[in-house]
């Protein structure tokens, strides 16, 4: 089953007079429970491809798809209501409210959704058992270290049960010790609930995860292979 489709998918910017085109005419499907990385060299375009999958941003032509339904076209509103029920999302620089506790912070997106108190307190618990954080929980972001602040940022993401999980660059701000724990925990994750998780990344690190690698340059898929781990324990050239 396809979580993500995307059709032909241009986007333009302009700025002043100058207008430059991102992406050339994407075309793109991503299986639901994939691991994928987007790959490419600043100005691939690779962020531009994410937004645009989390209805953060609409194409200038072409069509998106998630779950089936063609997001393109959709209003602010309605985005919105897509990203709050079917999408998670991990940032490079965390994105967690400072004043707000561990806890706090991954209850937002179920008090969006209007899940009751016993509810909430159930599935928060579980995600911070799931992420190693289940005695951080009363913690403010800056009371953990960077590594854990992802991990909540990690646990927020699953917390309504997305059907796929959008991360940018989600260990750029991590030393190797906490972007491989990251890493590990994330493809835990997704084996464990079958969740979709697409990366935009050029590190290393996550790649070297990633059960399928699709690199972009000048705003085109050039490459499109098994990554790493495709097969647990074998390693499969792009």
């Amino acid at each position: 089953m396809e979580v993500t489709k995307t059709e032909n998918v241009t986007r333009n910017f302009k700025v002043g007079k100058v207008e430059t085109q991102a992406l050339r005419g994407v075309n793109l499907s991503i299986e639901n429970g994939e691991f994928t990385a987007l790959v490419g060299p600043s100005g691939s375009g690779k962020t531009t491809l994410l937004q645009l999958i989390g209805c953060l941003d609409q194409p200038t032509s072409g069509h998106v798809y998630i779950n089936g339904k063609d997001v393109s076209t959709l209003n602010r509103n309605q985005r919105a209501n897509m990203r709050r029920g079917s999408i998670g999302f991990i940032f490079q620089f965390f994105a967690l409210i400072p004043t707000l506790t561990a806890y706090e912070n991954i209850e937002i997106p179920l008090l969006l959704v209007g899940q009751g108190a016993a509810e909430r307190h159930e599935r928060i618990t579980k995600l911070l058992e799931a992420v190693d954080l289940a005695d951080r929980a009363h913690h403010r972001p800056d009371q953990l270290s960077g590594g854990e602040q992802q991990r909540v940022a990690i646990a927020r993401a699953l917390a309504t049960q997305p059907t796929l999980i959008l991360a940018d660059e989600p260990t750029a701000n991590l030393d190797t010790a906490n972007g491989k724990q990251v890493m590990e925990i994330m493809t835990r994750l997704n084996q464990d609930t079958g969740v979709t998780f697409i990366f935009a990344t050029h590190d290393p690190r996550v790649i070297q995860y990633a059960r399928r690698v699709i690199t972009l340059q000048d705003g085109l898929i050039v490459g499109n292979g098994s990554g790493e781990k495709a097969n647990p324990g074998e390693k499969n050239e792009i």
